[in-house]
């Protein structure tokens, strides 16, 4: 009897309830339409924002998943450089942060392009630019050519939770895949379902020695982009999954023990990724709190420092905004600054904090906005999470 879903007769023909799972499907779609249609009433600049801010908690959460804690000013200045966008406190970034950023922005931004073997072994590379993988050294930009097993535990009293494809089949098991993903004709369904069969079918076949559950991912934000003919990204799915990893390991699991069909996981997929979207709404908003500023105020007569520190206050200044730091950010004189300042006061734009004296300090007028750092703040907390669930997946081969 087969012990793994690639080992069944009718692998790889999926079947599911399309009744049910359709049902699901145009909630899912109401939501993705609610998000898109906001999205778009905010302009060009605010979306910018939002884009930035989705897809650096994007590749922060995916590589959490994997156990890996990124630095988010890295990877906040990594995405912010493929956008084309200019921050205050650009980082320098490694190559390995630049490369897991090159990948995700790859795959949304060439939503369109075909994805072949090529273009996957070119993933492969920038995410391990030194061939090793922590202190292993591993096959790159080509199939593993070593069994896979995916198992909990400690060494020697470990739990197998599942065996990949044997590597002598990879090259017809991929084969198969890219030119299903790739056959327009056959790929008339909905991409948000072809999303999560694309998932599935691609983490099943495991065709790295590592970096297998990232690629998926970017596969599925792939599809999505690709659903909503759009580069950006407004919803983050790998941050859902990582709240969810319980519940993702233990469908994905007895999805690849269990029969054909795969209705469950199909289920699990279309209602994490409406959760993903129904959660941009507390992600994104101190962006929809900058919108409303603006657009409550956006026809005031002011000049461009105080925009510029406008912006700066709305994207979650650190500390108090006081007459001195005014001056240094925008390289202009106290006298200057305290007269920026007060004509913002008396706009209605800036009110002063209750210390007075040599205290004196002033903060946004509008309490609307939110701190920039909302989804994206990594604690202690988050660490410790994040080794926890590292060590409780030992994982050979890693992902």
């Amino acid at each position: 009897m087969p012990n793994y879903i690639y080992e069944l007769p009718a692998w790889p023909y999926f079947t599911w309830d399309r009744a049910g799972i359709g049902e699901l499907l145009s909630k899912a779609k109401i939501e993705q339409a609610r998000l898109l249609g906001r999205m778009e009433s905010l302009g060009f600049d605010f979306q910018r924002d939002a884009a930035l801010k989705t897809m650096t908690a994007e590749v922060i959460k995916s590589s959490e998943i994997e156990g890996e804690i990124l630095n988010p000013d890295q990877v906040r200045s990594s995405v912010a450089r493929h956008l084309g966008m200019k921050l205050d406190n650009m980082v320098n970034v490694n190559k390995h942060v630049d490369g897991v950023v090159t990948m995700m922005m790859d795959a949304t931004e060439k939503y369109a392009h075909p994805l072949t073997a090529h273009r996957l072994f070119g993933w492969h590379n920038v995410l391990f630019p030194t061939g090793m993988s922590d202190m292993r050294k591993i096959k790159v930009a080509a199939y593993r050519e070593s069994p896979m097993e995916i198992v909990s535990g400690a060494e020697g009293d470990y739990r197998v939770h599942f065996e990949a494809p044997e590597a002598s089949k990879l090259e017809s098991e991929m084969t198969t895949f890219l030119a299903w993903f790739n056959d327009d004709d056959r790929n008339k369904g909905d991409w948000m379902l072809i999303s999560g069969l694309a998932h599935l079918w691609f983490i099943t076949i495991h065709p790295f020695d590592d970096g297998n559950g990232r690629i998926a991912r970017a596969i599925s934000d792939m599809c999505l982009a690709r659903d909503e003919k759009s580069p950006q990204r407004f919803y983050s799915l790998s941050s859902q999954i990582r709240k969810e990893s319980k519940e993702y390991y233990h469908v994905l699991e007895s999805t690849q023990k269990g029969g054909i069909d795969i209705t469950p996981w199909m289920e699990w997929f279309v209602r994490c990724t409406m959760r993903a979207i129904e959660g941009s709404q507390h992600t994104l908003a101190d962006v929809f709190a900058k919108a409303a500023f603006w657009n409550r105020f956006g026809r005031a007569e002011i000049n461009e420092r105080q925009r510029e520190m406008l912006n700066r206050l709305l994207d979650g200044f650190e500390g108090k905004l006081t007459p001195e730091k005014w001056s240094k950010i925008t390289d202009s004189a106290i006298r200057t600054a305290k007269r920026d300042i007060q004509n913002l006061v008396e706009k209605d734009m800036l009110v002063k904090n209750p210390e007075g004296g040599r205290s004196t300090s002033y903060r946004l007028a509008e309490a609307a906005q939110k701190s920039a750092e909302t989804g994206l703040g990594i604690t202690a907390e988050d660490i410790a999470d994040v080794e926890r669930h590292r060590d409780s997946r030992l994982i050979k081969g890693q992902e």
